[in-house]
């Protein structure tokens, strides 16, 4: 007889292992699903105070112990919510999250939201400062001077420690005149539109005209309830066309002046990474021809805007891209680190004030990928890069003096270095293929390290695929191309499987990397469950390989990336596993784009495809970006036509739906609309699909319906069907 132990044991067995086999939805894995943040990797909230890590959470504030990862708790946010209570010049926020400690030693956060700033007291539990920002957009608050740039009303302004507001400019508007905000189309780096001077003194501001930018034809469907649809014309600059004008100006705070940089007619030509010398007197600025194969940095008096000099200059036959502004050495004024590629290589070089290069910090067949931070004690960069290996992200510590340079982390993964305030510590936060997420707490000058988290799996319990990498030889027979492939949860050898290609390709971008299951998306593990195979793989022309790498596709973008993809296919088609006949194949954006080129150019091999926001001719793309890679129609007629998919919309044969946001600003519908004429011209079938009133990406929960008709179109022509060989 079974004994009720027994059997209870027995039924608790048998729940474990079905919970075991539970799978996934697109609630669980998709971004805007209800269930979303619930199957992500434990985060912690850190910023440092000075040397001093703090954990934020919701309703509690602690410190950190470094040595000891101990919490102590600093204040809550009770504690917060009575001291903004009390001020009546501040409103509150719902949780912790997000706050900032400035002022190393002083017992201050920074508190920000939509209408207000302040500076709260936790040892003194009281608002000490507060600023009002009703409105307010592209806030830039400098904590030396307590001061604040935003714009509000198309308009750029100023608020004084004291609350006083000073309005810097009359003629912004929504479309023509922009003040204070990102231009170029967010290349270069540029995110923001406003720069303070070290000690708050004077404010760097972007003023960008665009009257002269030809509109594209956007649709507003729902201005208001029941109403008729609108016109919502985007300024947008194609390729070989009139681009926009862009001026820096300078305003100081003292005199209540605005001067502009003296720069010269700003007509196709860029400006970007602007930087502040330490004595606020110079501003420093990397100057970019239109072709881009000119680069000059040059300095400017920050009280006149006279132009003092040209510092550096770097030209290619294909083109420069100054990606980040010049960092002074935080003891020594006289010095910068600037950052170039003209040894093949992102690295770092020691400059000085006058424009002469002391020495190359950094050397080797690697990409230097940012900098972190300073130990200024040992007078040492600290920086990222992958010297360790193509797929990884590690940190490392350079002695500007010696030249030695250490490794800090783990030596495996992909990290990101949060660096205190001196130095002597880095939160080191990371993933490996096999971790979810850690975060070390590592002292940089002892080189001891404390495991403050380690995250369990969130996939615990859940049917989990696969997840492997390796490398590809590409269509030049001598770069190796790094791939992830992703197996089913019960993959079994003797069954044949459909397989997709997943695709992006374009620059700036990679795929695959030592973090959590090699950086694969939760979209693949969706698919895996049903019964498909995925495969990744980053072709020449993507980012953190090099010059040579990444110019591969130079003015004929698409067409070597397609060959490094098939390089790909012919490694699944060997793979006994893999059913050929059942090859599908997604992307967006310029994934999109390569999905389209190779369904039409190797028409027998993709059964289906999905195309997302594609483009389909790049004299319908930007200029900042299409000329870069492309040139100009004008300049590169051949290029140009050759990498147009137009004419290879007879080719057509699988099945390809193409997907688009009804309002995307960066691949504009032209794209997508001009393809469905011409495979009406040509009698082949693709299938549409638009989501209104969305931009370039969908949002919130968008995108969990997006994934999922995504899904069903392989599921309704790649039809898994389980074979034995």
């Amino acid at each position: 007889m079974i004994s009720k132990r027994t059997l209870f044991l027995t039924f608790l067995s048998i729940a474990t292992m079905v919970s075991a086999q539970e799978e996934f939805t697109l609630e669980d894995l998709n971004f805007g699903g209800a269930n979303y943040q619930k199957y992500l990797p434990e985060r912690r909230d850190i910023v440092w105070w000075g040397d001093k890590l703090i954990r934020l959470d919701d309703k509690e504030c602690f410190t950190v112990g470094t040595t000891t990862g101990e919490e102590q708790l600093l204040f809550t946010l009770e504690d917060l919510s009575a001291a903004l209570d009390a001020a009546a010049n501040a409103s509150k926020p719902a949780s912790l999250h997000g706050l900032t400690f400035p002022y190393a030693g002083e017992p201050l956060c920074y508190i920000s939201d939509g209408t207000s700033r302040a500076l709260y007291d936790f040892k003194a539990k009281k608002i000490v400062w507060s600023v009002r920002t009703d409105g307010a957009s592209a806030v830039d608050w400098q904590k030396e001077s307590r001061r604040t740039a935003f714009v509000r009303d198309c308009q750029l302004w100023v608020a004084d420690a004291d609350g006083t507001l000073t309005q810097l400019t009359t003629d912004g508007d929504e479309r023509n005149i922009i003040y204070g905000q990102s231009v170029h189309r967010d290349e270069w780096g540029i995110t923001k539109g406003t720069f303070w001077s070290p000690k708050g003194n004077r404010l760097a501001f972007y003023r960008m005209d665009q009257t002269m930018v030809a509109d594209y034809p956007q649709v507003d469907i729902a201005p208001q309830e029941g109403a008729i649809a609108v016109e919502a014309p985007d300024k947008y600059p194609m390729a070989g066309g009139v681009s926009h004008k862009v001026q820096a100006g300078v305003y100081d705070c003292a005199t209540r002046q605005t001067v502009y940089l003296q720069t010269g007619d700003p007509a196709d030509r860029y400006f970007t990474n602007i930087a502040w010398s330490p004595d606020e007197r110079t501003i420093y600025m990397f100057e970019l021809n239109r072709a881009q194969n000119d680069c000059r940095l040059t300095a400017y008096d920050s009280a006149t805007g006279e132009k003092l000099g040209e510092l550096y200059r770097e030209t290619d036959d294909k083109y420069v891209e100054p990606l980040h502004p010049v960092v002074f050495l935080p003891w020594d004024s006289s010095k910068f680190i600037l950052q170039s590629r003209k040894d093949g290589y992102n690295h770092l070089y020691l400059f000085d004030t006058r424009g002469n290069e002391l020495t190359q910090l950094t050397k080797g067949d690697y990409e230097v990928m940012d900098i972190a931070g300073f130990d200024v004690k040992n007078k040492a960069v600290i920086y990222m890069s992958n010297e360790a290996s193509t797929m990884q992200r590690n940190t490392y510590k350079l002695n500007i003096s010696t030249g030695k340079h250490t490794l800090l982390d783990s030596g495996g993964g992909w990290h990101n270095a949060l660096v205190s305030t001196s130095g002597a510590f880095i939160a080191d936060i990371y993933s490996e293929p096999d971790v979810p997420r850690k975060i070390d707490i590592i002292d940089t000058r002892s080189g001891k390290t404390l495991n403050y988290l380690t995250a369990a799996d969130p996939w615990a319990g859940h049917k989990q695929p696969s997840f492997s990498s390796g490398t590809v030889l590409a269509a030049d027979d001598s770069t190796l191309l790094n791939y992830r492939l992703v197996l089913p949860p019960d993959f079994e050898e003797t069954r044949r499987y459909p397989a997709v290609v997943y695709v992006y390709g374009g620059p700036h971008a990679h795929c695959v990397d030592a973090s959590w299951h090699y950086g694969a998306r939760s979209w693949e593990t969706y698919m895996a469950q049903k019964g498909y195979i995925l495969f990744i793989l980053d072709n020449r022309g993507g980012e953190n390989r090099g010059k040579a790498f990444e110019q591969a596709t130079f003015h004929r973008l698409g067409q070597e990336e397609m060959k490094d993809q098939m390089c790909g296919v012919a490694f699944l088609k060997s793979l006994p596993y893999v059913d050929f006949t059942r090859l599908g194949v997604h992307g967006w954006s310029f994934g999109g784009y390569m999905t389209i080129s190779l369904m039409t150019h190797y028409p027998d091999v993709f059964k289906a495809g999905v195309a997302g926001g594609p483009v389909i001719d790049w004299r319908w793309y930007e200029v900042m970006y299409g000329e870069r890679y492309m040139g100009t129609p004008q300049s590169n007629p051949e290029g140009y036509a050759e990498t147009s998919l137009l004419p290879r919309a007879k080719d057509l044969k699988g099945r390809l739906q193409i997907i688009i946001g009804g309002n995307d600003a960066t691949v504009v519908p032209q794209h997508a609309l001009s393809f469905l004429a011409a495979c009406i011209r040509e009698g082949t079938q693709p299938d549409f699909f638009v989501y209104p009133g969305e931009p370039h990406n969908m949002r919130g929960h968008t995108s969990v319906h997006l994934h999922e008709r995504i899904t069903q179109y392989f599921e309704d022509y790649l039809k898994p069907v389980n074979t034995t060989h």
